[in-house]
């Protein structure tokens, strides 16, 4: 018998095959079909005798013409397009997959014929004048179409009747005009209609020629708004560089816990036996020994602490015991405990949540505690001043200085921010429900006189606003930002107009531009960190690194450590940056207390970064009446030398031992005749009302 042949290759036969040669007499009678009758394809040779001459395909093997037959007889329903095929597109069909193709269907002719076929066809094939392969023009066997394209199309035509309305005509011209489209082609006429669709329904479409000429710039200039800060990007330091083995307070009051300047850093720790918070030279990085000395002298929890903006050894705190403390921290930084302040101030009735320096007076400071009153303070006389007593009805939950120090913002409980002039004891201007979310809200002067808050919506989310202080009616504008329920600390930087947020228990600062161009406050960026902060504290301008184009500084506290953040505009030169850094507040105060709570107003006196700020050793403080701090450091310049002329170095250290016990002696003293006096004043006011 002969082996079937197909496009693969010749089909084996098995070794156990029957050739036709041998004499088949015996079986004339039926013998044949009983034993091999699975060979033999009776349909076949049946469709055979039933074709017609004219129908007869030459040049096709008997597979080709079973193939073609049983695919005429499946397909005689096609639809007219198909019909009108011309049937010698089908004079090499497309193999049928094997699962069409069973073991019936395979006819056994002469092995000596099947090998003549097939070295004739793979000449042709290698010669390219078969005619599925052939690209040659003009031949018969180059005109043809493959079947598979054919039914192909067919099958598209019956999944998509409405699209074979619309270009039948044009496909069955396409097919008659050439029957060898490629299938590419095929494809690409069906998947018109869709292109057109789409680009119907995007409009013409532009070239880029077309939109370089419309100025794709401009349209990018109208999206992206131009500022130098929009590339801030904040890094943390290495781990080397950070403040380790540092017990955080763990006070349940919304404050920063953190205050910095040029030269140390202040976190209020958890202390036993009453409040405390450790100073650290900033150099001082690294573990931190459990023995290192503290600030101890509160008999409460230590709630803020804020660092004087015109020394730098010189910091104020507010305890729980009622009492607002002030300390001087020597140069080199704490060897031993220090439990005795410079001055005690005592005036509140509750306990003091707020502590705030002027920022352009000398040895002014307020304070705020929860008896809701706000009492401003001259230091350099330990005296009362001013005592703001029937403003808030409620919790102060922030307080904030102007540019110059002559108004005050703050933020209470009642849901109202009131901006007050603390001299005339007046409220100047006031909002109802600015946030009307019950969570704590902040307020913050800017430079311009506008005020920035803080604060909650009625749906608990968190909001930012800004308000004009003359008129205060409704807002400049408001944004929501996300649903935590940690606050917000706002920190300001007036030389950049950008305001820094930094929520509690966030792991992440977001930082705004404040300009004059709708919408008035720009997000710029966020940066974030795995770890959420349990305080922040803030460095001032002078502080910074000009060389590295550093514009803020953060140190935020962990549980255990302080890791400082820096913030950085990305600059190519290593030139100092004027647009970077304006002139800001330098250390000198502009007015004297005094001055100051006589009516007269100055703002900050700036200083220049371009040489980096050099901070001046043992600055004299000029104050009219005696100011406790000066007098300190004044009696120790003087009685050295004149102790050091007559004696050896051991008995000085042993007189200014003696010199200090008699100053605090004498401050104690004289805070006692200071309270008494009020005391004596006051029974007296009481005695002639009950006297009228």
């Amino acid at each position: 018998m002969c082996p079937l042949w197909d496009d693969g290759g010749p089909y084996v036969a098995p070794a156990a095959r029957r050739p036709l040669s041998v004499d088949l007499s015996p079986w004339e009678h039926g013998a044949l079909d009983d034993r091999y009758g699975n060979m033999i394809d009776f349909d076949y040779c049946d469709r055979i005798e039933q074709m017609s001459p004219d129908e007869d395909l030459q040049n096709l093997d008997m597979l080709q013409r079973r193939v073609f037959l049983e695919r005429r007889s499946r397909f005689r329903s096609a639809p007219p397009s198909a019909a009108k095929i011309p049937p010698r597109a089908t004079r090499e069909p497309e193999r049928a997959p094997d699962n069409e193709l069973s073991p019936t269907h395979h006819l056994e002719v002469r092995s000596e014929v099947s090998n003549h076929i097939g070295e004739d066809r793979r000449t042709r094939r290698a010669t390219g004048s078969e005619g599925c392969r052939g690209d040659g023009g003009g031949s018969e066997g180059d005109s043809y179409k493959p079947v598979a394209e054919i039914v192909k199309a067919v099958n598209q035509l019956q999944r998509h009747p409405s699209r074979a309305k619309a270009d039948g005509p044009k496909l069955q011209v396409q097919l008659e005009q050439s029957a060898s489209v490629k299938v590419s082609q095929m494809k690409n006429t069906f998947d018109a209609p869709k292109k057109t669709e789409r680009e119907a329904a995007r409009g013409p479409v532009v070239s880029k020629e077309r939109k370089s000429c419309i100025g794709l710039g401009d349209m990018m200039r109208r999206v992206v708004r131009q500022s130098k800060f929009r590339h801030v990007f904040g890094q943390a330091v290495r781990n080397d560089q950070c403040y380790d083995d540092i017990r955080v307070s763990r006070v349940t009051w919304d404050s920063s816990f953190c205050a910095v300047n040029p030269k140390f850093v202040a976190i209020i720790i958890d202390a036993s036996g009453g409040g405390a918070f450790i100073v650290l030279p900033l150099q001082k990085t690294g573990r931190i020994d459990k023995a290192y000395p503290t600030v101890c002298g509160h008999t409460g929890p230590v709630l803020d602490i804020d660092w004087c903006p015109h020394n730098d050894q010189v910091i104020a705190s507010g305890s729980e015991d009622c009492t607002v403390m002030v300390w001087q921290i020597p140069e080199n930084g704490l060897e031993t405990p220090l439990s005795e302040p410079v001055v005690v101030l005592e005036g509140h009735s509750k306990r003091v949540g707020i502590v705030s320096w002027h920022p352009t007076a000398r040895n002014v400071l307020l304070s705020a505690g929860c008896d809701n009153q706000i009492i401003i303070w001259n230091v350099g006389t330990g005296e009362a001043v001013i005592n703001l007593e029937d403003m808030h009805p409620d919790v102060i939950f922030s307080v904030s200085w102007s540019r110059n120090g002559s108004l005050l913002c703050t933020a209470c409980k009642d849901k109202k921010v009131r901006v007050i002039d603390p001299r005339k004891q007046k409220i100047v201007a006031e909002k109802d429900k600015a946030h009307e979310g019950a969570r704590p809200m902040r307020a913050i002067f800017l430079a311009d006189g506008n005020i920035f808050t803080t604060g909650f919506s009625r749906m608990s989310e968190r909001q930012l606003a800004l308000w004009k202080t003359d008129s205060m009616d409704e807002p400049i504008c408001v944004q929501e930002m996300d649903s935590s329920n940690g606050v917000l600390l706002p920190f300001y930087d007036p030389d950049t107009n950008i305001v820094y947020l930094c929520g509690k228990g966030d792991s992440s600062i977001r930082y705004f531009e404040i300009t004059d161009e709708a919408p008035f406050v720009h997000y710029l960026n966020t940066f974030s960190t795995k770890e959420p902060q349990r305080g922040m504290g803030y460095m001032p301008k002078r502080g910074l690194d000009v060389n590295k184009c550093e514009i803020a500084r953060f140190y935020k506290l962990h549980e255990r450590k302080c890791e400082p953040i820096i913030m950085t505009v990305p600059r190519k030169s290593d030139l100092f940056q004027d647009d970077l850094y304006p002139d800001t507040a330098g250390p000198d105060p502009a007015l004297e207390a005094e001055e100051w709570f006589a009516g007269k107003n100055g703002g900050p006196i700036l200083i220049s970064l371009k040489d980096g700020y050099v901070s001046t050793k043992n600055r004299d403080l000029k104050v009219v009446k005696t100011n406790v701090l000066e007098t300190k450091l004044a009696t120790k310049a003087e009685s050295v030398p004149t102790v050091q002329k007559h004696v050896s170095p051991v008995p000085s250290a042993k007189m200014e031992d003696k010199l200090e016990e008699v100053l605090r002696e004498f401050k104690s003293l004289r805070d006692r005749v200071i309270l008494q006096d009020r005391r004596i004043a006051r029974l007296e006011e009481q005695v002639a009302k009950v006297a009228l």
